[in-house]
């Protein structure tokens, strides 16, 4: 998926409709990447389930400003079961 294609989806989820922010939430899509990458996952560029993934880390990312809320265990759920898949999960 495109970077253009995860930006329309973000926006789509936090309900913008203007363009007034693209720049901004292109760099919370690369910043949730960074950090879903620090967690050990490797995203795959022709993953859908990753591309979802990255798209809701950078929207609560985005949401997390005004809330501060932790971050979702859907999220969560999601990074350690790709750690899992991965077999980053194994204690040897």
């Amino acid at each position: 998926m495109t970077t253009e294609t995860k930006l329309q989806m973000l926006k789509i989820d936090l309900g913008i409709t203007t363009t007034a922010y693209d720049e901004r939430l292109t760099q919370y899509l690369q910043a949730a990447k960074n950090e879903i990458e620090r967690e050990g996952v490797i995203l795959s560029f022709d993953s859908q389930d990753d591309d979802n993934l990255q798209i809701m880390y950078a929207a609560w990312m985005w949401r997390k400003r005004d809330t501060g809320e932790g971050m979702p265990r859907m999220i969560r759920w999601q990074i350690n079961n790709r750690l899992f898949d991965m077999g980053g999960g194994s204690d040897g």
